[in-house]
């Protein structure tokens, strides 16, 4: 059985990189758009750019170990594509979940961010 969860059409990558937004930070960059769902979808990449393939799996686990952390406190209804630049190999899961959280602010994802009134 497929998870609900995980993003896989090429639709939806397509739909992604051609209007959604992004933000980088020092071993990631995010890219975000409403779903409009109640759900967050999300996939992890690794491009050939980060080195081989021990190197890119490690990279998409401490993504997928950063992302379960702070999984709770983004808001719902998002699709969400994380991917690793090359710095990211010679990182630690903290180091990468402090990066994921950075990113995750400045996209102004964050569940508990006050909203500025205008």
């Amino acid at each position: 059985m497929l998870k609900a969860n995980v993003l896989r059409k090429k639709g939806d990558f397509s739909r992604l990189y051609n209007k959604g937004t992004s933000v980088g930070e020092r071993c990631l960059v995010l890219i975000y758009k409403e779903n409009g769902l109640d759900i967050n979808r999300r996939a992890f990449l690794a491009s050939k750019k980060v080195g081989s393939s021990v190197l890119r799996n490690r990279a998409r686990r401490l993504l997928r170990e950063s992302y379960s952390e702070v999984e709770n406190d983004i808001k719902k209804g998002y699709d969400l594509i994380f991917i690793a630049r090359k710095t990211i190999i010679d990182l630690k899961c903290a180091d990468v979940k402090k990066s994921l959280e950075a990113a995750i602010r400045k996209g102004k994802l964050n569940q508990n961010q006050k909203q500025k009134i205008r």
